[in-house]
């Protein structure tokens, strides 16, 4: 770990600790004590209030006003730092995502240089998906009641009253969760089928929508072990997916793949991405509905 990393760390650390001794940081970064005073005397220079408190339940901590009145990150800077080192700050521009990153730069005046470095297709509809994520948060932030149309898989529309919860991205897609009031229930909604979404007043939030939300998380991941055969052209994508455990050798041109996948049609379409270069081996019931998908799609060229 480089010093600015761990010097960051240590400001989080303080920042949720009341004291934390040179021994406990010395072990969790794997460096000396005296590397540890060192780190201290930095964050000194750098303005932030580090103290020493002696004795046998001694240690460091950050003074008590700093914390609670002019701390460095709150709770949203540390989401929007998670949202950043996803990746995301390609996909949302928000200025303040910006300025928590300019914010930890400047903790310390040693360089940045940001070992990770993700990049985002710049898909056309971007712009557009990026005004529907800032407006959804503000509902949220803001409580607002949203009112919209939603437009269903096989075109079907449906007026909807929804008390939105969170903004939840799942592989390519993002999705709205919330709780509609016609359906007296929480739902998730792609954002692509919203359509005529307006404010439609305030509500209290609800405090169950934490185990909601699992719960329905749960359910749409009713998942099929699937036995797969791979061209060897296409085994590092599965196992960037699926992990080494997942992909065992067969002849010097195939591999075997066993995964999990649910019984739908992202399944079949991810799939069919790749061509003949996977073959489903069993279930025969998944085959059969897999078979199925792709027949469909050929009669459209019939």
């Amino acid at each position: 770990m480089k010093k600015i990393e761990r010097l960051i760390s240590i400001v989080m650390i303080l920042l949720q600790k009341e004291v934390v001794s040179a021994s406990e940081f010395s072990r969790l970064f794997h460096v000396t004590k005296r590397t540890i005073q060192r780190d201290m005397e930095t964050l000194s220079y750098a303005n932030i209030p580090v103290y020493a408190e002696y004795g046998a339940e001694g240690g460091y901590a950050l003074m008590e006003e700093y914390k609670f009145d002019k701390r460095l990150l709150n709770h949203k800077d540390i989401e929007n730092i998670l949202v950043a080192l996803g990746g995301f700050e390609g996909l949302i521009h928000n200025q303040e995502i910006q300025t928590t990153i300019q914010k930890i730069k400047g903790m310390t005046s040693i360089d940045f240089s940001p070992t990770l470095d993700l990049t985002f297709y710049d898909w056309p509809g971007r712009g557009r998906i990026n005004e529907e994520i800032l407006f959804f948060r503000q509902a949220i932030e803001n409580n607002w009641l949203l009112e919209f149309e939603y437009v269903d898989q096989i075109g079907n529309k449906t007026y909807r009253l929804v008390e939105p919860y969170k903004i939840h991205f799942r592989e390519m897609h993002c999705y709205l969760f919330g709780y509609s009031l016609e359906r007296e229930d929480y739902r998730t909604f792609k954002l692509t089928r919203i359509e005529n979404i307006q404010k439609a007043g305030f509500f209290v939030p609800r405090t169950d929508q934490e185990f909601q939300h699992e719960k329905q998380d749960n359910e749409q991941k009713q998942l099929v072990k699937v036995h797969l055969s791979l061209d060897v052209t296409v085994r590092d994508q599965f196992i960037e997916r699926y992990g080494k455990d997942a992909v065992i050798k067969e002849t010097s041109r195939s591999y075997l793949a066993t995964i999990e996948l649910p019984e739908n049609q992202y399944a079949y379409q991810f799939l069919a991405g790749f061509g003949n270069k996977v073959k489903i081996i069993k279930p025969k019931g998944f085959i059969v509905k897999y078979v199925n998908f792709l027949e469909g799609a050929v009669k459209l060229y019939k």
